[in-house]
C-alpha cells in the first residue's frame, strides 16, 4: 500500500478502540493529579505537602490539620468524583437510549424532580414535629432530593410503559410535562418561602460541594459506584440499540429489560448526584458527546471513560470555584454553566445541519 493509500485510509474500529483503552490511563492520571491539588487548595493556610511531611516523618498533624484534610477536603474530593462520575455516565446512559447526542438527566425531569424535592424541605422543614427533625437533622434537603428524582422515574415509567413495552418517545414528552409540572411546584414553593430560605434555595439551586460530610459520603457512595459499575454492563446493549431496537432485538438484546435498568440506573446516580451537590448543569451533555469525538461511540469503553472525565472535570470546576473569589466561594454551577455554555454552542453548530432536516 502506498504512503498516501495510508495516510487517507479511515480510522478503523479496532484503532479507535486501541484509542479509547490508552484514554482509561490518562483520563485515570488527569483524575490523580486534580484530586492531588484539590485536597491541596483552600483559603486556611493548612498545607497538604507539610501534612504528608509530617507523615512521613512519623511526626502527629496538628488538630487544625486533620480537621481541614480529612473532615473538610476529604470527604469534598470523594464526593466532587463521584458527583461528576455519576452525571457524566447518566448523561451517556441517556444519549445512548434516546440515541440523541444532546440528550441528559434533566431531559426527563430528574433533576427537576430532585430539585422539587429539595425546596419542599428547605420550606417545610420546620414544620416537621421536633423528634423527626432530631432523626433526620441535615440529611433531610439530600433524602427530599433524591426521593423526589425516584418519584418523578416511576412515574415517568408507569405513564410511559404499556403492555409490558416503553416507549421512549412517550417517555421523552412525558418527562418534559412532569419536568413543567416540578418546576411550578417549586415556583410556589418559592413564593411562599422566606427572605432566609429564599438565600438557601438560591445557593442550593447553583449547585456546591461546600457540604460534603463523611455522613453524605457513606451514603452516597454506594448508590453512585452500583450505578457506575452497573452501567458498565449496558454497553453491547446500547451499541445494538444504536442500530434500532428491533435490529437490537434480533441481536439478542432484551431491549424492555434495557430501557428499564437504564432508567433506574441514571435515577440513582441523578438522584444522589443532586441530593448531595444540588444543581450543577452541563456535566451530562458536554463530557460524554466530548468523548465521542475523541474516541468514539462505543459505549463498551466509552462509559468508563465518562465517569473519569466527568469526575476530573468536576473536580477541576470545584478548585476553580475555590480559587476565583477567594476566600469567599463560588457556586460550582456557575463556574460549570460558564466553562460548559460555549462547548455547547459549539456542539449545536456542529450538528446544526442534521437539526435543520
Amino acid at each position: 500500500m502506498a504512503i498516501s493509500e495510508r495516510i487517507s485510509s479511515p480510522v478503523t474500529p479496532k484503532d479507535r478502540r486501541v484509542v479509547a483503552r490508552q484514554a482509561h490511563i490518562w483520563l485515570a492520571l488527569a483524575l490523580i493529579l486534580v484530586s492531588v491539588f484539590s485536597l491541596a487548595t483552600g483559603p486556611t493556610g493548612t498545607s497538604l505537602w507539610g501534612a504528608l511531611g509530617k507523615m512521613f516523618n512519623a511526626e502527629p498533624l496538628t488538630a487544625m490539620e486533620r480537621v481541614v484534610l480529612w473532615d473538610i477536603r476529604m470527604p469534598r474530593l470523594i464526593i466532587g468524583i463521584l458527583v461528576g462520575a455519576g452525571l457524566a455516565v447518566s448523561g451517556a446512559l441517556m444519549q445512548g437510549l434516546f440515541r440523541n447526542p444532546l440528550a441528559d438527566p434533566g431531559l426527563v425531569g430528574v433533576g427537576a424532580g430532585g430539585t422539587l424535592g429539595a425546596i419542599l424541605a428547605i420550606v417545610l422543614g420546620s414544620a416537621l414535629p421536633i423528634w423527626l427533625s432530631d432523626i433526620v437533622g441535615n440529611m433531610l434537603i439530600p433524602v427530599s432530593a433524591f426521593f423526589g428524582s425516584w418519584l418523578v422515574i416511576v412515574v415517568l415509567y408507569r405513564v410511559s410503559t404499556r403492555h409490558g413495552r416503553t416507549s421512549v418517545a412517550t417517555m421523552l414528552l412525558a418527562g418534559i410535562a412532569l419536568a413543567a409540572l416540578a418546576a411550578a411546584l417549586s415556583g410556589i414553593m418559592i413564593f411562599m418561602a422566606d427572605d432566609q430560605q429564599l438565600r438557601d434555595l438560591t445557593f442550593w439551586s447553583l449547585g456546591s460541594l461546600a457540604g460534603a460530610t463523611w455522613t453524605k459520603v457513606v451514603i452516597t457512595a454506594p448508590l453512585i459506584l452500583i450505578a457506575i459499575g452497573g452501567s458498565l454492563f449496558l454497553g453491547r446493549g446500547l451499541n445494538a440499540l444504536a442500530l434500532g431496537e428491533a435490529t437490537a432485538s434480533h441481536l439478542g438484546i432484551a431491549v424492555q429489560r434495557l430501557k428499564l435498568v437504564t432508567i433506574l440506573i441514571v435515577a440513582m446516580a441523578t438522584g444522589a448526584a443532586v441530593a448531595v451537590s444540588g444543581g450543577i448543569g452541563f456535566i451530562g451533555i458536554i463530557v460524554p458527546h466530548l468523548l465521542r469525538l475523541a474516541t468514539g461511540p462505543d459505549h463498551q469503553t466509552l462509559l468508563l471513560n465518562v465517569a473519569l472525565l466527568g469526575a476530573t472535570i468536576l473536580l477541576a470546576a470545584d478548585i476553580i470555584s475555590r480559587l476565583i473569589i477567594a476566600p469567599a466561594e463560588l457556586p460550582i454551577g456557575i463556574v460549570t454553566a460558564v466553562l460548559g455554555s460555549p462547548v455547547f454552542l459549539w456542539i449545536l453548530l456542529r450538528r446544526r445541519g442534521l437539526v435543520d432536516m
